[in-house]
């Protein structure tokens, strides 16, 4: 099967660069598989560097000239390129894909993957639906449940969850993750509990939730709390917060990180507490490396943790309810060991990547399939009149 992959983000992609990747990694070698990402995107960084995987640099938002230059680009393309499925990503990949497959000499399925919980009532989005889209997919119950509000529930869809490669995302051995923490901390991760988000930086990721609950804790328990943040650089605002809450010391900013294992290695508890959130890799992680984890209720989080046996899950933006549950992380320390093995039980059962690609290549092959059996009714109905015309 030829596959051609659309991404519109042009730095760190976040999730989507991590779905593009683990599908990557599924279907080549038995698949071809071209990459089309601004070039100075991450994903197209990555991606160059595999063997197997054609990449394209496309930014799918420009203007004037550079528009139609985008628009021929991807028109040749997919007029020559021999695609079985264009699988788009966002609003903005999705729009050039339809519109360049109303003009192209070749005629593709698209797949669409909503990984977001923007509105999609909007035109824009009804002109996909009716247009530019075959099968979509949802990544999560949560998504599906507001596709189905949407004009996309005319079409066919899929629940198909994020997979990780669980052998690469595996347990450290005790020796190094005492070594990490070492690293991180030095002599102050003796004794510690530390908390690591690989989710990102920005203020909707939650984290500065985390901080001032930690804030609020007796001073005892405030004192064993150690805090890993992996991510683009905050905002300058954001670390004099830190600051201003006397915790300086007890947090470390990794910056971003093509491979988040070592900052995951060093922790004893991972946190997404995201105030918008579709399912979250980051979660899924973080599990399949034997971490429980702390999420919000936001969106599909709850998808992935069972409240007490493998994480804990908490209101959004209560900061107060957070608090109350770091409190109880603080003082049974003793249990974390227990709730990342079924952390890890369950990232087994139902994390794995194979699953993950054999899914989304079921989506494929059903794209395909109906709209064979559409084209073969088509001819059936048409002979069938012309039959009837003759008599």
């Amino acid at each position: 099967m030829r596959v051609l992959f659309t991404n519109f983000h042009r730095g760190n992609g976040g999730g989507h660069d991590t779905y593009a990747i683990n599908l990557l990694a599924g279907l080549t070698p038995a698949h071809q598989v071209t990459i089309a990402a601004p070039r100075t995107s991450r994903l197209f960084r990555l991606a160059s560097a595999r063997s197997g995987v054609l990449v394209e640099a496309l930014d799918f938002a420009p203007r004037g000239v550079r528009w139609l230059r985008e628009l021929y680009t991807l028109w040749r393309l997919i007029s020559f390129g021999g695609f079985d499925i264009v699988h788009v990503n966002g609003s903005a990949d999705h729009k050039l894909a339809m519109l360049v497959r109303l003009l192209a000499l070749s005629r593709p399925l698209i797949v669409y993957t909503k990984h977001n919980d923007h509105r999609n009532t909007s035109v824009g989005n009804w002109l996909r639906a009716a247009l530019g889209t075959d099968h979509v997919i949802a990544v999560s119950d949560y998504v599906a449940r507001s596709l189905h509000a949407s004009p996309y529930r005319r079409l066919r869809m899929t629940t198909v969850r994020h997979g990780i490669d669980l052998d690469r995302f595996a347990p450290p051995a005790p020796a190094m993750a005492d070594a990490m923490r070492a690293q991180y901390f030095g002599d102050a991760a003796q004794g510690s509990t530390v908390f690591v988000s690989t989710a990102g930086t920005h203020y909707e990721k939650g984290w500065t939730d985390l901080i001032e609950a930690v804030a609020m804790l007796p001073e005892q328990l405030r004192g064993r709390a150690r805090i890993i943040l992996a991510g683009e650089a905050p905002l300058p605002c954001m670390v004099d917060k830190v600051a201003s809450l006397g915790l300086s010391g007890q947090v470390v900013f990794t910056g971003l990180m093509d491979d988040v294992r070592t900052a995951l290695a060093a922790a004893h508890v991972a946190f997404v507490l995201s105030r918008r959130e579709t399912l979250s890799f980051a979660c899924r992680e973080a599990m399949a490396m034997g971490l429980p984890v702390l999420v919000s209720d936001a969106g599909g989080l709850p998808e992935n943790v069972t409240h007490g046996e493998d994480g804990w899950v908490v209101p959004r933006a209560n900061v107060a309810a957070l608090r109350t549950c770091l409190e109880e992380i603080l003082l049974a320390p003793e249990r974390l060991a227990g709730m990342g093995l079924a952390a890890l039980a369950k990232s087994r059962s139902h994390f794995g990547l194979d699953s993950f690609v054999a899914a989304t290549l079921d989506v494929y092959e059903a794209a395909i399939a109906s709209a064979t059996s559409a084209a073969t009714q088509h001819t059936v109905v048409a002979h069938a009149s012309g039959h009837q015309l003759r008599s």
